[in-house]
Formats: C-alpha cells, sequence, structure tokens
C-alpha cells in the first residue's frame, strides 16, 4: 500500500486510524471468550520463577484491586467466587454491550 512512499508519508496510516476507531464504537460480546471457555476451559500456565523474578525488579508497591479476586486466584476462591461469579462480572463490564448467542448461559 505504501511501496515507493518515504517513511514520513505512510499515507495508509488513516485506515489504521479508522479501523481503532470502528472497532472501539462496534458493541462488543463475550462470545469468543465463551466458546474458548466452554469447549476448551484450559489454563495457560505461567512460570512462577519468571513471575517471581519480575515482581522482585518492579519498584513500588501496588495494591490489588478487589475485583482481581475471581475465580482465577486462591483469595477469590476463599471468598466463594466462581466462573458464573467471573462470566456474569466480565459480561456487565462491556459497553457498548452486543447481545451474544451464549448469553443464555451466563
Amino acid at each position: 500500500m505504501n511501496e515507493g512512499l518515504p517513511a514520513k508519508q505512510h499515507r495508509g496510516r488513516i485506515f489504521i486510524s479508522m479501523a481503532v476507531i470502528l472497532l472501539c464504537l462496534a458493541k462488543k460480546s463475550r462470545d469468543a471468550d465463551h466458546l474458548q471457555n466452554f469447549v476448551y476451559d484450559q489454563t495457560a500456565g505461567l512460570d512462577p520463577e519468571e513471575l517471581a523474578g519480575e515482581l522482585r525488579e518492579a519498584e513500588g508497591y501496588v495494591p490489588i484491586p478487589g475485583y482481581a479476586y475471581d475465580c482465577h486466584t486462591r483469595e477469590g476462591r476463599k471468598r466463594g467466587k466462581t466462573k458464573q461469579d467471573f462470566f456474569k462480572a466480565e459480561q456487565e463490564a462491556l459497553e457498548p454491550f452486543q447481545p451474544g448467542l451464549f448469553d443464555d448461559l451466563v
């Protein structure tokens, strides 16, 4: 698209900007996420040593917000949080909301 143009004259950037705007304005649904969770329901493991190293290198302390304690955390499970709670909270947070195929399952 920008062949032959100097680097500072990438006219195609307008299309990227428009795509970003359209995606931001588009109604959202969690269909892809629901499909992944309902069908595959697998967890991607984190390397505990790598994570611990990154935390040691981090500067300052950032308190963890309450909403972060969900069914995916030990503390969230201690508080009785379930996947159903997680799905419902995530769905309610969508803005703008687009009804999806699996909404009746949430």
